[in-house]
């Protein structure tokens, strides 16, 4: 078997990506393709879910034609997404009711302080390990359920379902109306807030109050496991799907982060950071969220504490496309390279509220200690350190929930190549930062996933075994500099609360 290869689907929020690894976990080729971000108003952010889903067609025709490779040479096929993004679409059809609802949406706001009533926040935290916020799936699909004409009464006859993008992703590639499986995984599931995270099974009190019927929502299975073959005439018929993790916990399996204590943090569009704390849930009480990490096949669930930062990757974006001060994404680090510190600025990017450790959806984002001496060059700069700055204090909660003081920090994803930002970001954390040689880790997660699931892989030994390490950042600055302008950030944060008043129409 080891002479086949492994493709992994990563349904990104910007792009969807096909690619095919080899038994080392070494990348043989790639097709990539990015879809529309829609912004009907201000905090809402949608995405074309049949755009999506030709584009996983398209971009599985790029990667196996670029590797001269078909069907017959996959054992396997992983499927990797954004989590959160919610779809609900008709299942007798095909079609989507409504855009999906990306997960940096906030339209859900008074539908979350509806359901919080006097119990706040924290109403279903100790069952699934989230506070009550507009990040999640669940009260998403209560906005279509009350806002799309007919929805409810179709939803309530069974004749919709409702999705993570996985789901949408594997019901298509298995046949949709034709047979398709309306399956999802457990790690996405943990992020709808209608998952018990001790069950691992959906709890209907939750869904009652949320007014989602049970009939809509998919099977909960593991991460690694046969769920489908690729429908007949597709161009994978045949091939097992059998690997389904959320981007972030596919990220922390595919850094080999296996025992309790290892942590990694993702940096895209927004930046996750996962700890794995093994078989135990540990409920945090410094605004981190408790997750299922993976499970494989029939062992026992693994759980992890996350801090989800909602803007870092994006950020630099709106710097290119809003403000237009950069032509293109790599250009930040030189722009930010011409200044020796930040001049004073200070940027706390909470343009979907803030996420860890806050959970404040009225923050809006600001940029503040602006005098006559800042430039283009600072600007860029504080844009980099709002990434630094907003993973210290997730990585300040994780110590602080977990007990256990972090040696090494493992890193990931696109930003992870700016050479200014990592050094930075072991300045602020005072240990290591490291990088491995295959970068794309979420990809890599869900392809090891579904090959354990099928015997292409022996088991976590073999993840281990290919990993390897690319680059390293020991920490710089001398500890009395990394507080004074952590210090300064955190006074820059709190301008940010409270911003949305009652009157303001998002």
């Amino acid at each position: 078997m080891t002479d086949k290869f492994v493709m992994a689907i990563d349904q990104g929020t910007t792009s969807t990506r096909a690619i095919i690894f080899d038994h080392s976990g070494k990348i043989v080729a790639t097709g990539q393709k990015e879809h529309e971000q829609i912004f009907p108003k201000a905090g809402w952010v949608e995405h074309d879910a049949k755009e999506i889903w030709d584009n996983v067609r398209s971009v599985v025709a790029d990667a196996l034609s670029r590797a001269s490779l078909n069907s017959g040479d996959m054992a396997a096929i992983g499927i990797t997404n954004q989590r959160e993004t919610t779809l609900v679409w008709d299942k007798t059809t095909g079609e989507p009711v409504y855009n999906a609802i990306v997960w940096q949406d906030t339209r859900t706001a008074k539908i979350i302080d509806d359901l919080g009533g006097e119990e706040g926040q924290d109403k279903y935290k100790e069952r699934v390990g989230l506070p009550l916020a507009t990040y999640f799936a669940g009260p998403k699909v209560k906005w279509v359920l009350d806002n799309v004409e007919g929805a409810r009464a179709k939803a309530e006859a069974g004749e919709l379902v409702m999705g993570t993008m996985d789901s949408w992703v594997l019901w298509n590639m298995t046949g949709g109306t034709d047979g398709g499986v309306h399956v999802t995984d457990v790690t996405n599931a943990s992020r709808t807030m209608l998952m018990d995270l001790k069950t691992l099974s959906w709890d209907e009190s939750i869904a009652e109050d949320m007014g989602i019927p049970m009939s809509m929502l998919p099977e909960i299975k593991s991460s690694a496991e046969v769920y489908g073959e690729g429908r007949a005439r597709g161009l994978l018929p045949g091939v097992p799907i059998a690997g389904i993790l959320g981007d972030q916990q596919a990220a922390t399996f595919g850094q080999a982060c296996f025992e309790p204590g290892m942590a990694k943090n993702t940096y895209g569009t927004g930046n996750f950071m996962l700890l794995n704390t093994g078989e135990e849930i540990v409920p945090s009480k410094n605004g981190l969220l408790t997750t299922v990490c993976y499970k494989i096949g029939d062992n026992k669930p693994i759980y992890a504490l996350e801090g989800s930062i909602a803007v870092t990757g994006s950020l630099v974006q709106w710097l290119r496309d809003n403000l237009k001060i950069i032509g293109s994404a790599p250009e930040i680090e030189e722009l930010a390279a011409t200044v020796e510190d930040n001049g004073g600025a200070y940027f706390v990017p909470a343009f979907s509220g803030l996420f860890a450790p806050y959970w404040k959806s009225d923050a809006r984002g600001a940029l503040v200690g602006l005098t006559r001496y800042v430039n283009r060059g600072h600007i860029a700069r504080a844009v980099l350190e709002a990434t630094a700055f907003q993973t210290r204090e997730v990585l300040e909660a994780m110590e602080a929930d977990s007990g256990v003081k972090l040696a090494e920090l493992k890193v990931d994803g696109g930003m992870t190549g700016n050479e200014l930002l990592m050094q930075f970001q072991a300045d602020q954390l005072g240990v290591d930062v490291v990088r491995p040689v295959v970068a794309e880790t979420t990809a890599l997660g869900a392809a090891y996933a579904a090959g354990i699931a099928v015997g292409y892989w022996g088991g976590e030994q073999d993840v281990i075994d290919n990993w390897a390490e690319d680059a390293r950042w020991t920490p710089q600055v001398d500890e009395g500099e990394r507080d004074r302008v952590f210090r300064n950030w955190k006074k820059a944060v709190t301008r940010t609360f409270d911003w949305v008043d009652d009157d303001v129409v998002e």
